[in-house]
């Protein structure tokens, strides 16, 4: 090999080890997009109250649809929603609520009878059905809605 192949060679090498890291660190497709851990008003448990706690999950990729079936979110104190059959098509999101409800393809229910999001501070884990963490979203004491 000449010298100069050796060298166009190694820079194509280490240009598609650079490419590699890159997408290998690059944010996941599907992951948090906001958390409305204090649903506004009084928290007296009303069905309503319960739903307006929630967490949306949004697939961020122009062309893929992910099927969500088996994966889990949970918060710190080991709550946890495991996602029925379900696939999120491209740029859509999914808003889980808290209280019960009927699961469409815009909104699914945890179809709990208590909040589970602190107020004060709480992380959402969103997992695969394999059990690899794919997003968190956390949020400390603050105005009871963040941007993921």
């Amino acid at each position: 090999m000449r010298p100069r192949s050796v060298a166009a060679a190694t820079m194509i090498a280490a240009m598609l080890v650079t490419t590699m890291a890159t997408e290998a660190q690059a944010a996941p497709m599907v992951r948090f997009s906001r958390a409305q851990y204090n649903s506004p008003g009084a928290d007296n448990r009303t069905n309503y109250s319960l739903n307006q706690e929630y967490v949306r999950v949004t697939n961020y990729s122009r062309t893929t649809t992910y099927r969500l079936t088996s994966w889990t979110i949970r918060d710190r104190e080991n709550h946890v929603y495991r996602f029925p059959a379900f696939a999120l098509r491209p740029g859509r999101s999914v808003t889980l609520h808290t209280g019960r409800g009927a699961n469409t393809a815009t909104d699914l229910y945890w179809n709990s009878r208590a909040y589970i999001w602190n107020n004060t501070g709480d992380v959402a884990s969103l997992r695969t059905s394999s059990g690899s963490l794919d997003d968190t979203c956390r949020w400390g004491n603050g105005a009871g809605s963040v941007a993921c």
